[in-house]
């Protein structure tokens, strides 16, 4: 079982180890997991003794959370780790030959999920479920299987279920769907304009072909800093009450546990601190907010004000890890 008193936040950390005040600060947070980055990741026994470190500060076995998607979004990079080619790769074999492409593909992400094992993370931020459109952003760009909802919702199933086959959890990105967007949320806030009866069509798909798949409940889901104006023209999904609870968990149908992209984002410049960002973001609907920047007194202020776990997303999260 999942301990008591969970906070509705994944936490990061500045370097390769813990400093006395991480360490200090963590093992009374308690918050739902952390997030590596590459500035985490120097040699697979390093990473190994900060993944131990991290789930003995909190006391149990947490989500420890990486984005390892292959191509240029890899924090475990070579020549330590393995290379992988970018999605969008299988996803133009799969336009060709569909079982070659998941074939490839298979053993692709076993390899890398078998890298993930070894050092004791357990939950990939992937696969990029964006349909690709003539205006899409290169900071999707490749990182997509491609422009067929069909094709991305059958590649992207395909990711979730080898990860889990060794146990790590995926998480479906960037729910409701990032391609329409024209700039890098990273930097700025997007607007798409397009109608939602179009979006609903193709951009909503692939995330609706993973619900309705047999391992749905053991999937995570990532919530886009994008704002669709003809559904919120206010506020982007992480951040929109509308969004979550009517596009998100009734028309794709998501029901199990929902992160918001990273509150550091400049996309959520306008909504506060980072502090205010986590409030805003779980009280629009999203089961927790991820802090990615590796600021302790950001984290120390978020501490403040972060709720305690749902006990809708508590449960959403135990069966994601299967601890029910």
């Amino acid at each position: 079982m999942l301990p008591d008193g969970l906070k509705a936040v994944i936490y990061s950390v500045a370097g390769l180890s813990l400093s006395a005040e991480e360490r200090v600060f963590f093992t009374e947070a308690n918050p739902v997991g952390f997030i590596l980055f590459g500035r985490n990741c120097e040699t697979p026994e390093q990473v190994k003794a900060l993944c131990e470190d991290l789930r003995r500060c909190v006391g149990w076995h947490c989500p420890i959370l990486i984005d390892q998607e292959g191509g240029r979004v890899q924090r475990l990079k070579p020549p330590i780790w393995r290379g992988f080619p970018p999605m969008e790769i299988f996803g133009a074999r799969a336009k060709v030959d569909m079982d070659q492409a998941l074939e490839e593909l298979r053993y692709c992400v076993l390899q890398l999920a078998e890298e993930l094992v070894e050092v004791g993370v357990n939950v990939d931020c992937a696969p990029v479920m964006d349909v690709l459109a003539p205006e899409t952003h290169d900071v999707i760009g490749d990182r997509a299987f491609g422009d067929d909802p069909q094709i991305v919702g059958r590649l992207g199933v395909s990711v979730c279920r080898n990860l889990l086959s060794l146990g790590v959890v995926p998480v479906i990105k960037h729910i409701p769907g990032h391609g329409r967007a024209t700039c890098d949320s990273h930097k700025e806030l997007p607007r798409v304009s397009v109608q939602k009866s179009e979006l609903s069509a193709k951009d909503f798909e692939p995330f609706r072909i993973a619900v309705k798949s047999d391992i749905s409940d053991r999937m995570w889901a990532m919530a886009s800093h994008v704002i669709y104006e003809d559904i919120d023209p206010d506020h982007p999904a992480s951040v929109s009450p509308v969004i979550i609870e009517d596009v998100i968990r009734q028309d794709i149908g998501f029901k199990g546990f929902l992160v918001s992209d990273d509150l550091d984002m400049h996309a959520l410049d306008g909504y506060g601190s980072v502090a205010e960002r986590t409030r805003t973001c779980v009280e629009a609907g999203c089961d927790a907010a991820l802090y990615c920047a590796g600021d302790l007194s950001a984290m120390q202020e978020i501490q403040k004000i972060v709720p305690n776990l749902s006990a809708k997303a508590r449960k959403a999260l135990q069966l994601s890890l299967n601890m029910a």
